[in-house]
């Protein structure tokens, strides 16, 4: 074997190029982010605010 020709294998087996492509392909899926974009912060907040004042006013009976 020449010492010159870099493999892609680790140690451990595991082949680097592979996992750089999927790293890569799974940077670009923007999915993750599309959720989030679409709450609303404020509506949000007043639900949470109602749901503990409920939820106070509940106890106090």
């Amino acid at each position: 074997m020449n010492n010159n020709q870099k493999s892609n294998k680790t140690s451990a087996g595991t082949n680097a190029a592979k996992v750089k492509q999927q790293n890569q392909n799974a940077a670009s899926n923007k999915f993750g982010t599309e959720f989030a974009s679409e709450t609303d912060v404020q509506a949000v907040k007043q639900q949470n605010a109602q749901a503990e004042a409920k939820k106070n006013q509940n106890a106090g009976q």
